[in-house]
């Protein structure tokens, strides 16, 4: 509920979520370009840009050995004269702090000579918080400067760190999101006071705010009680339609010999969780029912295949069927391995490939084959859902990595359909069988929990950050015997306050130290489509032989000559997420390597590796992962996103998703006395402008 203090100050704001940043004092044509790379266009975007994680800043102190590898703040003076740069693999600029008349120490940034100016014209006593090595000796890398006065207020409050661009700074995005609140007026708040106690969670407003500016760590575990209350409410109203309607479907199909003749003919044998699925799915096609069903299979255990045979069978039968990929590689992918089956073993299949990059007379000619019924298996990204797309006998839908696709994308892709539509969708995340009950209550879910016979099983080893040159040596060797490999880093560029590993900076590492004939590349989430689609069908095409990279190429992307893959700071991911990362290579007949470099020292970081650097089943690591986690971590880079949620974590906030779920079966439960309307509106409005929490992205 909306509390007086919220209506009062409402008349002196004038701005809601869709209301553009340049409205906001201070934003200038520049800092909208910056904000841009950012994916911050709306006062909306401010207010969802949760922090990376949080500086725990201390009373600043003289350092010792002890203080190595953790955060630490010191107070002192720059030496004069004591500035200078090195350029190396990397240019990295030093200065000389003296903290007291018998002790000094260094300090070091990476890739920012013009901080050399601005240390030395520092005069008088600064705070220099950051993390201590004692690479060359007792050194702080990459240390946020605050003056003495500024750095003693900010001890008080936990200080966000979010994700920057070069040109922008940590305050300047922290000022504009204060800025944003100040001048927003949020949705009304869609929960009784009564329902907020009982959850023990703030109202939106101050949640939202609490993300950004916790006064303590209580206030801000209260905080994503109720932000990820709302991504799950969010979750479950979207899919309810999905999970509860069963349809009729009026078009006969039958069993056909061509799905048999392809099993028999192909040179290897299904593996029994495979022919299981396949029957549920063939029966789910042949009852007269809609079929409304969930493949669920780890990575490489033989999904497509599958989602092939069911395309075949409703082929077969004289219908149209389409399969909706993430991206335009994997769409690519699909196509060249069907029509490659299609023409080995004459299937009365005639593919079509639509996406982005089909234009002109190829793309024209595409779609009247497709309006003509000529083509029966269509396969593409989201352009098989655009208004110009028209199905003349759609009944098959499948949607490959389902979560990557908002409940909306996919309900337009069946609406193409007439006269009832077969609905398939597949994801390669592991999900602990008590999660996927509560998730998908009311969807038939089908389990390949078997590897294909034959695969190679990915050698993994969890090491330290002193194993690295011995893993550049070992990553030259293998693209020497003409392989490829990917180094996964959890940052885009160098960020205040967070000394991680990132991928631009990596990259740079990585052209210095391995012999000059490998070709090095990157990637990240904030290139361009069209930048991300070429690299990657680059390195597909074995024209970059590392691809330093996010975890954008968690999905996407099959390159089975890729046989290494190494994954910096592996400790700050969720044990999902590696396995997910890891599931990029072992796709050919070659041995395939994992490296977890683990660059955390707690028993805790150790004992969540040590689960997949021993198994690589992922159902396995999925219910470890469960039982390893706490309440959800302040710091530290969060990897939830397997479900688009902004914040929330299925395994994190396994419990209040219990809790959500039963509240959603009771709003529709008792639908006639108009609350359930009423919330569906209000969370409608929460999903304004082009922010993470919206009805297109929460699946």
């Amino acid at each position: 509920m909306i509390t007086a203090d919220a209506v009062a100050s409402a008349f002196f704001k004038t701005m809601n979520l869709s209301t553009s940043v340049t409205e906001l004092k201070g934003v200038g044509e520049k800092t909208v370009k910056l904000l841009e790379k950012l994916n911050i266009r709306t006062v909306g975007d401010l207010v969802y840009d949760l922090p990376r994680g949080f500086m725990e800043l201390s009373e600043p102190v003289l350092p010792s050995i002890d203080n190595v590898g953790g955060l630490i703040s010191v107070r002192g003076v720059i030496v004069k004269g004591s500035v200078h740069v090195i350029k190396k693999s990397r240019v990295m600029t030093f200065a000389k702090v003296k903290l007291n008349d018998s002790v000094t120490l260094s300090i070091m940034y990476f890739n920012a000579p013009y901080m050399k100016k601005t240390l030395e014209a520092m005069d008088g006593e600064r705070v220099f918080y950051g993390f201590l090595s004692d690479a060359r000796g007792l050194t702080i890398t990459q240390p946020a400067v605050f003056m003495p006065d500024d750095y003693n207020q900010m001890l008080k409050v936990m200080q966000p760190v979010y994700s920057l661009t070069k040109g922008i700074s940590n305050n300047q995005i922290k000022k504009l999101i204060k800025t944003a609140f100040d001048n927003v007026i949020l949705p009304d708040e869609y929960l009784t006071d009564e329902e907020l106690s009982e959850y023990d969670m703030p109202d939106m407003y101050n949640a939202l705010l609490d993300l950004h500016f916790p006064g303590d760590m209580e206030s801000h575990k209260r905080a994503r009680r109720r932000v990820a209350f709302h991504e799950f409410l969010t979750f479950f109203i979207d899919t309810h339609d999905d999970t509860t309607i069963t349809r009729s479907f009026d078009k006969l199909m039958i069993p056909v010999s061509d799905t048999g003749r392809l099993l028999e003919a192909l040179p290897y044998e299904l593996t029994g969780a495979q022919k299981r699925t396949w029957k549920e799915i063939e029966d789910d096609m042949c009852s007269g029912v809609c079929m409304n069903r969930m493949v669920q299979g780890d990575v490489g255990s033989g999904k497509t295949i599958v989602a092939f045979l069911a395309l075949l069978l409703n082929a077969a039968n004289g219908h149209q069927g389409c399969m909706m990929a993430p991206t335009e590689v994997l769409a690519t992918q699909h196509y060249e391995n069907l029509c490659k089956l299609v023409d080995k073993y004459k299937l009365s299949i005639k593919p079509r490939l639509l996406i982005g990059a089909v234009t002109g007379k190829k793309r024209k000619e595409c779609l009247e084959a497709i309006e003509s019924g000529e083509a029966n298996v269509i396969i593409g990204t989201q352009a098989l859902i655009t208004d110009k797309v028209t199905y003349k006998d759609l009944t098959l839908v499948i949607t490959d990595e389902q979560h990557r696709f908002g409940v909306k994308q996919r309900e337009a892709l069946a609406d193409k359909g007439a006269g009832g539509v077969h609905v398939l969708v597949m994801s390669a995340t592991p999900i602990p069988r008590s999660l996927a009950m509560t998730l998908y209550a009311g969807i038939k879910i089908s389990v390949i929990d078997e590897l294909p016979a034959g695969r190679k099983k990915i050698l993994n080893s969890v090491v330290c950050k002193d194993y690295r040159p011995a893993a550049y040596k070992f990553i030259a060797k293998e693209v020497a015997a003409g392989h490829q490999a990917y180094v996964i880093c959890p940052m885009i560029d160098a960020g205040e306050g967070l000394d991680l590993e990132n991928v631009i900076d990596y990259s740079t590492t990585l052209r210095s130290v391995l012999p000059p004939e490998i070709r090095v590349d990157y990637l990240h989430g904030r290139m361009s489509l069209n930048e991300k689609s070429r690299l990657m069908d680059e390195f597909a095409a074995g024209n970059i032989d590392v691809l330093v990279s996010t975890t954008v190429i968690e999905v996407g992307i099959d390159v089975p000559n890729a046989t290494v893959m190494m994954i910096e700071n592996a400790d700050r991911f969720g044990l999902a997420a590696l396995h997910q990362i890891r599931g990029r290579v072992g796709r050919g007949d070659a041995q395939s390597y994992c490296i977890f470099i683990n660059s955390g020292k707690s028993e805790e970081s150790k004992e969540r590796l040590d689960v997949v650097g021993k198994s690589n089943d992922g159902f396995y690591i999925a219910s470890e992962d469960l039982r390893l986690r706490g309440p959800g971590e302040i710091t530290g880079i969060r990897q939830s996103g397997e479900f688009g949620f902004k914040f929330a974590s299925i395994y994190d906030d396994h419990l209040i998703l219990e809790k959500v779920r039963e509240f959603a079966d009771d709003l529709y439960d008792r639908r006639d006395d108009g609350r359930l309307e009423e919330i569906v509106h209000s969370i409608e409005d929460y999903s304004m402008g082009s922010i993470a929490l919206n009805l297109m992205r929460t699946v």
